[in-house]
């Protein structure tokens, strides 16, 4: 018999229907983890026992990933700039499905819900020809939970609470990437970029394939990559690919700033070693004007180019298979 939801505990119920940012982890083929920053607008359905957000074809190979490895984490990490009341680190695992073609009552009611987190939709004549790809070409990735884990603080330093599958084995140590594990990237570069950025987390692919996302406070820096303290007992000993994020941002987004790595994770019992092999930066107009303006031109330009190289008919052919199946995607 297959088990019905798992509905999240009133302690992460505020932080999954207030939070205004949040950090989503998925799994690369080489058995890494990605994290960036997403705004769900409370997106999330108790009963179903389902989370999700949006996005839209601009980001084809998060989508590519996900439709390929459904294993994803959300983090409710910070209560900057949102309305949870609540204290509580929340890490949320489950299996997502990818709705490439929202109903137009999905769409509307998204961007109704939306408004309190990210301010009133621009209307008129320009701002709904600037806005349409951004409002009417939204993708939707729902996350059906398996399980919640719940600490009491926003550092994770208090025992955790888990609903739904027991929590994991601790997974086994990977073998290093075949051009070596040391920083690919310059390390002191690297912190002057991220020196503004006050949330940081990192992420792992956990024993049962679902990304585990942490806290990570930076306690320093050299030649073997960013000096990691994570709360006490969450990360597995050895070496293993992982992702960074580390990113900050203003009431509705505005002034938004994300800095995503993918690197190599050493945990030792002299600490945790962070030597990051790739780093991806993007920056929103801090003015409240321009960040529509920018996510409209973006928004069109992200569809022009998934139906011009051919991305939007590979999401369709991903998505095929699950729908010959009968599942809603």
């Amino acid at each position: 018999m297959k088990p019905g939801p798992v509905m999240w505990p009133d302690a992460a119920d505020s932080a999954i229907k207030g939070d205004l940012t949040v950090a989503v982890s998925y799994v690369t083929p080489a058995g890494g983890a990605v994290i960036t920053s997403v705004s769900p607008a409370g997106l999330g359905d108790r009963e179903q026992g389902r989370i999700g957000f949006t996005t839209s074809l601009g980001f084809p190979k998060k989508l590519e990933r996900i439709l390929r490895d459904p294993h994803v984490a959300f983090a409710y990490h910070t209560r900057d700039h949102g309305f949870a009341d609540t204290t509580a680190y929340v890490l949320a695992q489950g299996k997502a499905s990818v709705d490439l073609h929202p109903s137009p009552e999905r769409l509307s009611a998204f961007m109704k819900s939306s408004e309190a987190f990210l301010g009133k939709t621009k209307r008129g004549p320009l701002w709904d020809w600037l806005l349409r790809e951004y409002h009417q070409q939204r993708v939707f990735v729902d996350a059906d939970l398996e399980r919640v884990s719940v600490w009491e603080n926003l550092g994770a330093h208090i025992d955790m609470t888990v609903t739904g599958t027991p929590w994991p084995q601790t997974p086994a140590v990977q073998a290093p990437p075949k051009n070596g594990t040391s920083p690919r990237v310059d390390v002191a570069e690297l912190m002057r970029k991220i020196a503004g950025l006050p949330h940081r987390l990192v992420a792992y692919k956990g024993a049962d394939g679902f990304p585990v996302i942490l806290p990570a406070r930076v306690t320093g820096h050299d030649a073997a990559g960013l000096h990691l303290e994570i709360p006490s007992g969450l990360l597995p000993p050895g070496g293993r690919r992982a992702g960074f994020l580390a990113h900050s941002f203003q009431p509705q987004c505005i002034g938004l700033s994300m800095r995503t790595l993918t690197g190599w994770l050493d945990v030792t019992d002299e600490g945790a070693v962070y030597a990051p092999h790739t780093s991806k930066g993007l920056a929103a107009p801090p003015y409240r004007t321009l960040l529509p303006v920018s996510n409209g031109l973006m928004a069109k330009y992200g569809f022009w180019r998934a139906q011009r190289d051919g991305t939007a008919e590979r999401l369709r052919n991903l998505t095929a298979p699950a729908n010959d199946l009968g599942t809603t995607q």
